[in-house]
């Protein structure tokens, strides 16, 4: 089977390998979607720890069974699937106690490759998070399981009618998926970003304003009085605007930091800023099994139109194409289908 291996950050290579026999409780799936996202971007244009290199390559994706290994009952040849690529143990101490996207071994179990024709899914993964897909729903929508299940995770907590107006930082594929749930929500969301073409994006997506960094004073002030937000995420994954954030919201707001920074990162914030108004900094990564089974429900119902994340498709050959257009900013969210 062709699959794709980041080698080094810069160098994606196209290898034929042998196709995995499924061992028990596994699933061996065709590839019909995988879709491209910013931590793979990350990954190519400077590494990424929770990404070897060299090693396989994606990690969003959807599929067709090919073959199920020993004692795999609820899924046969022939079922199209939608699955995430991540599980946790169930044994650890977060686990225990229910913290399971915070799992002691959840990223060593992963799974990656999803860039290639073929993909091995382990037990623990066909067990909690792969789903069948309906036929309602693309194999691209599918694909995009995985960072919605993401994105909801960060808001599982969240009074939504306490929200009247959100701020969006960042209108790369992801800070667009939060638009899109924020909205789904009726939540007047604001996106600031420094890219003009991105903010037309988000218009397009639903955006109820866009404004650059350099104007945010004055939307602020005409569009809360100058309060500012009810709730800020930031998407970027810059310590500078990180450490922004707190400027733009409201006292007793929400800021959430889901854009990650690269390891090492220190920001630094005005305590008094955060003990006398009253702020919540929210961290917020990866997801739980629930968060998975919220987000499926979202893609089937179609409370948000996800389609308009997807710039467009490649074939897998040209996958090197499709990262040199993410490099130079263009698009959105690409599908790489292998056949």
């Amino acid at each position: 089977m062709l699959r794709a291996t980041l080698i080094r950050p810069g160098e994606i290579g196209l290898e034929e390998t042998k196709i995995p026999e499924p061992a028990p409780g596994e699933v061996l799936i065709r590839v019909k979607a995988a879709m491209t996202c910013g931590t793979d971007l990350k990954a190519y244009l400077r590494g990424h720890k929770l990404i070897p290199m060299p090693g396989p390559f994606g990690h969003e994706y959807s599929g067709e069974v090919v073959s199920v290994g020993e004692g795999v009952d609820n899924f046969k040849i022939g079922d199209e699937v939608m699955g995430v690529h991540s599980a946790p143990c169930m044994s650890c101490d977060y686990c225990k106690r229910r913290i399971f996207n915070l799992c002691e071994n959840i990223m060593e179990t992963k799974v990656l490759g999803s860039y290639a024709e073929f993909l091995l899914l382990p037990a623990h993964i066909v067990k909690q998070n792969l789903y069948h897909k309906p036929e309602n729903i693309s194999f691209e929508e599918a694909a995009l399981l995985e960072p919605l299940s993401c994105v909801v995770h960060a808001y599982r907590e969240m009074a939504f009618e306490e929200i009247g107006n959100a701020l969006v930082i960042g209108s790369g594929a992801i800070g667009l998926m939060h638009t899109l749930f924020l909205k789904a929500q009726g939540i007047a969301v604001t996106v600031m970003d420094i890219n003009s073409g991105r903010l037309d994006s988000a218009r397009n997506m639903g955006a109820d304003f866009t404004v650059i960094p350099d104007d945010i004073g004055n939307l602020m002030e005409n569009l809360t009085d100058g309060m500012g937000f009810d709730l800020v995420v930031e998407c970027t994954g810059q310590v500078k605007v990180w450490e922004d954030t707190v400027s733009y919201v409201r006292r007793g707001a929400t800021v959430i930091l889901f854009g990650g920074c690269p390891t090492g990162s220190r920001v630094t914030y005005d305590t008094t800023m955060l003990h006398y108004n009253e702020l919540t900094l929210k961290g917020s990564f990866h997801y739980t099994p629930e968060d998975v089974r919220y987000a499926r429900e979202f893609i089937i119902k179609r409370k948000m139109d996800l389609s308009a994340l997807i710039t467009d498709s490649f074939p897998l050959k040209d996958i090197r194409s499709v990262f040199s257009l993410l490099s130079q900013g263009k698009g959105i969210k690409f599908a790489i289908k292998p056949d």
